[in-house]
């Protein structure tokens, strides 16, 4: 007797790939994915929440919230692109995912996965700006730099998808087309070819390469400043001001950042179909949740802003309330 699995894999097999989920067919397995639909679901309310507070609040209107919200955007893209697949595939036993589908997966990962490295180092120079040249802030860091800035990102984010996609979407595939994890991820495909694919493994080792060491040279550099000017400060207010509002972003950045590393940079030695799948769940899964928790909750503007929408509902319901009653 075949599973509906089977059933799938043995009818698609020919022309689409299986991916294998998260969890496969553990004895929990769905009790993990209610408890991925969970944070599937607080990574859309956080991030949506974070985008539309700073988008009303004139406090809010500066360059770091404004280089926030692009950060939520991108979250809340990234996660929407790989997990609805992954719980879909869960509920209805069928896990194929066509060859176009695959590719369109795999080149919105890669661009919103690219342009987060650079914005985040954009968001680090804003920074040092901040922190370092406060008297220059607003001329460096005015509306169209930042736009500028963000364009930026977006077309670098747009041009590592438009280059590894097709390349890697044009190799025979004539093993299984079993997916080791729960979207198309390039490495995890590339492991399903038969053909001599040496070079460009190389070439995108050496592209993921820039893609990470140029934004973490600029994060890098940024933070070793703001650190080298909070270490002459003589103000402990001023030390505990400076950190605080650095602190949010490097934890940011180690979260992304150390998990893209060791998926792009170790070499395949490290790598473990299950650690693999791990990593990847991390930065797809785990930093869009975590992401508005620690802009908003390490936060002062952030709260203040969040108490300010919910007060004036309360007060709008409260007049809605009276006029009814009259």
């Amino acid at each position: 007797m075949y599973s509906g699995n089977q059933i799938s894999e043995n009818q698609t097999s020919s022309i689409s790939f299986i991916l294998m989920g998260l969890f496969g067919d553990t004895r929990h397995a769905v009790l993990l994915y209610s408890v991925a639909f969970i944070f599937f679901l607080m990574a859309l309310a956080g991030n949506a929440l974070l985008i539309l507070l700073i988008h009303t609040e004139a406090r809010l209107h500066t360059p770091m919230y404004f280089f926030i919200s692009q950060l939520s955007l991108m979250d809340l893209m990234y996660i929407s692109v790989t997990v609805p697949k992954m719980l879909l595939g869960q509920v209805t036993g069928d896990n194929a995912i066509s060859p176009l589908g695959c590719g369109i997966q795999m080149f919105f990962y890669l661009t919103l996965a690219g342009a987060e490295f650079f914005l985040l180092a954009a968001m680090a120079y804003d920074r040092y700006v901040a922190v370092c040249r406060p008297l220059h802030y607003p001329l460096l860091m005015n509306q169209k730099v930042c736009q500028l800035l963000v364009s930026g990102c977006w077309f670098l984010g747009t041009t590592d998808g438009l280059l590894l996609t097709p390349i890697t979407m044009s190799f025979p595939f004539c093993q299984s087309r079993r997916i080791q994890n729960f979207f198309c991820e390039a490495p995890a495909l590339l492991k399903l070819s038969c053909s001599d694919i040496y070079l460009y493994k190389m070439l995108m080792y050496l592209c993921c390469m820039l893609m990470l060491l140029i934004p973490l040279s600029v994060i890098s550099s940024s933070y070793a400043l703001i650190l080298h000017l909070i270490h002459r400060m003589t103000s402990v207010d001023g030390r505990r001001k400076a950190f605080t509002t650095c602190s949010s972003h490097m934890i940011v950045v180690l979260l992304f950042f150390g998990a893209a590393v060791y998926t792009y940079m170790l070499p395949s030695s490290y790598h473990t179909e299950e650690w693999d799948m791990m990593g990847s769940a991390f930065y797809t899964v785990i930093t869009p949740v975590l992401n508005p928790l620690i802009y908003s909750l390490r936060n002062k503007d952030v709260t203040g802003a969040l108490r300010s929408v919910m007060q004036s509902g309360m007060s709008l319901r409260r007049v809605a309330n009276g006029k009814t009653w009259e």
